[in-house]
């Protein structure tokens, strides 16, 4: 009877591994939420400013839901970069996100951590901008301390971002 309670009990936690991975980081009012929706160029959604294709990768996407719920993908699985590598190849067509949802009075956003285009299909994290990074500038530790677009941001308009402003230095 034990090998039969244990085996079974090693199916369900086989048949039910992956259902869920999105990883929790501790921010003030996130959950893990598991949705399906329409990947979407949220510009379009929202003013009916709708280039084709939801911009070529230029365009902030989110996710419409059936019950017309707009949540905007605010990142992937990449530290510090957005969902958009992951998410144009499915503009228009309907997904199923994995990830964090972080609602508060203020905004709602989406934190994609792993996408797939069904039930059937097996989930794909969300890290092709990493990839897509490491392509066009080689391997890194950390892609936004060598991301050239960031050192001439930083370069022009100082680490706070505001020209002439600097951190206190430490005493």
């Amino acid at each position: 009877m034990r090998i039969l309670v244990g085996s079974i009990a090693a199916i369900v936690l086989a048949l039910t591994a992956g259902a869920r991975a999105a990883e929790e980081w501790g921010i003030d009012h996130e959950k893990v939420a598991q949705f399906t929706a329409r990947v979407v160029d949220v510009a379009c959604a929202l003013k009916g400013d709708c280039p084709a294709n939801c911009g070529d990768g230029r365009r902030q996407l989110g996710f419409l839901s059936d019950d017309g719920k707009l949540r905007v993908a605010a990142k992937g699985s990449t530290d510090f970069a957005g969902a958009v590598h992951d998410l144009l190849p499915y503009c228009g067509k309907t997904i199923e996100v994995d990830g964090l949802l972080i609602e508060n009075p203020a905004i709602t956003i989406y934190m994609a951590q792993r996408i797939r285009e069904g039930a059937d299909k097996p989930w794909i994290a969300t890290t092709r901008f990493a990839a897509d990074w490491e392509a066009r500038h080689g391997k890194t530790e950390q892609w936004f301390r060598d991301d050239p677009l960031v050192k001439e941001v930083i370069a022009e308009d100082g680490v706070l971002g505001i020209k002439g402003l600097a951190p206190p230095v430490p005493k």
